[in-house]
């Protein structure tokens, strides 16, 4: 039951979306916090040298105060903030899918933990909306209903 509903796209979209309230939350309130994401959805730009990226476990605590905490933002889906990385504090903008987050961290106790397990949420314009869904096939029974009147056919050429 449980691995249905970590693998539902409804419930990926709900915990991507609380994510995405709880960072805005500690945006606004200057807390700082660490997030715990698989490092193999996230972005490096520019790269990471390999001696440093060869350095991360599949699932890697980032840490944000200071400048990293000031330069973070939400954007397309994606926690974006820069950082430095290794002895010589190589700089890069680091790019995490909020659904590659796990853990949200503040003083080294977890405060949200995400189970979904979709690596990204389809939001193309492709997809229609329920409500659209619902149009649609309201539409199709009104038509069903008007033909299946034979006095209706009148009305058509």
């Amino acid at each position: 039951m449980l691995d249905n509903l970590v693998e539902d796209k409804d419930f990926a979209k709900f915990m991507q979306k609380s994510i995405e309230e709880l960072i805005v939350l500690f945006f606004q309130k200057e807390q700082n916090f660490g997030i715990l994401c698989r490092i193999e959805e996230v972005h490096f730009q520019p790269e990471l040298p390999l001696e440093i990226s060869s350095e991360f476990r599949p699932l890697t605590l980032f840490f944000l105060a200071g400048y990293t905490f000031e330069s973070a933002r939400i954007e397309d889906g994606y926690l974006v903030f820069e950082a430095g990385f290794g002895t010589e504090n190589f700089g890069s903008v680091v790019s995490v899918p909020i659904l590659s987050i796990l853990q949200i961290i503040v003083d080294e106790t977890p405060v949200f933990i995400n189970l979904a397990n979709l690596k990204e949420i389809d939001t193309s314009a492709t997809e229609k909306t329920d409500k659209e869904k619902i149009d649609e096939e309201g539409i199709e029974n009104s038509m069903a209903s008007f033909l299946s009147n034979p006095e209706n056919s009148k009305f058509l050429k």
